[in-house]
């Protein structure tokens, strides 16, 4: 156990480590999330790549677009699946959306046609059963762990090799985000998501977020539960969702607080902006001579 002191300035060091001109480069473990989670994370980890600290990427070779086009070290695992299963059983996930449109949080989390989180959810075991790479993480002196916690492995990692962890996100299923930040969230106050009620609830609505979020607490587990069993096998102690969550040093959250509702938030609460999609292109000029009635 790191003295608290120690564990006080950490946050402090990685949001150095992330900022250009105050401390020498640094050394990060990046653990991505692959589809469209990468798009904007691949930004920041090319910038941090100018500013000229050394990053890792760790990724499973079956992936849909996590094959590195840039100079960065990658190592890569094997897997149990590969792109042609994500392929299939993404548009199985995808077409049952379009056709359901889920409002209650049962329907959304025990859906039998979310069999593509079974892969998203797998690969860490697959990461853990190679040696070699096991063996080079532990022996690179990472300085923080720089990961998209929507499958959760790179919390394990960072967990595993006793690292701060630098969390890249939208957002997270369920009551994760505000527990692992020991963020207050009153129900009668906050709205969870998905439900679309404003902050100026009426009491029926505020019963139904209150109900929502129970649910959140019964559903979410089973969800989650294939991945805390992996994480619990890797880590050699049972482990919730909640212990790796709140082992999270910094919370970069690509999204305004002027676009949520108002709620507090936590020192290492930092929005950043953004969303997951490429980088938009600047549109074309247009004279207004060319514009005719």
């Amino acid at each position: 156990m790191a003295p608290a002191i120690l564990r006080g300035v950490l946050p402090l060091c990685v949001c150095f480590l992330l900022t250009s001109g105050f401390v020498e480069a640094g050394k990060l473990l990046v653990v991505p999330m692959d589809g469209s989670h990468w798009f904007t994370m691949r930004a920041v980890v090319e910038k941090l790549i100018q500013r000229g600290h050394e990053l890792v990427i760790v990724r499973p070779e079956a992936s849909w677009f996590l094959g590195m086009s840039f100079n960065i070290t990658v190592k890569s695992y094997s897997t149990s699946y590969t792109v042609e299963d994500l392929d299939r059983q993404f548009m199985v996930f995808a077409n049952s959306q379009w056709k359901a449109r889920y409002t209650d949080l049962y329907s959304i989390l025990m859906n039998p046609d979310n069999g593509v989180f079974d892969y998203f959810f797998s690969h860490c075991r697959s990461l853990f059963n190679d040696i070699k790479l096991v063996e080079f993480i532990k022996e690179s002196s990472f300085d923080a762990v720089f990961t998209d916690p929507f499958d959760l492995c790179g919390l394990i990692v960072a967990k595993y090799f006793s690292l701060p962890s630098v969390v890249f996100t939208r957002g997270l299923f369920c009551h994760y985000l505000e527990e692992g930040a020991q963020c207050p969230s009153p129900v009668s106050y906050v709205p969870r998501g998905l439900l679309g009620f404003s902050d100026t609830m009426t009491i029926r609505e505020r019963v139904r977020n209150l109900i929502f979020h129970m649910e959140e607490h019964l559903f979410c587990h089973y969800f989650l539960k294939d991945v805390l069993e992996a994480a619990s096998e890797i880590l050699q102690t049972p482990v919730t969702a909640y212990d790796l969550h709140s082992h999270t040093s910094i919370w970069l959250l690509r999204t305004d607080f002027v676009l949520d509702y108002p709620k507090p938030v936590m020192p290492n609460m930092v929005f950043i902006g953004g969303i997951n999609c490429h980088q938009g292109k600047a549109l074309p000029k247009v004279s207004y001579l060319s514009v005719r009635p």
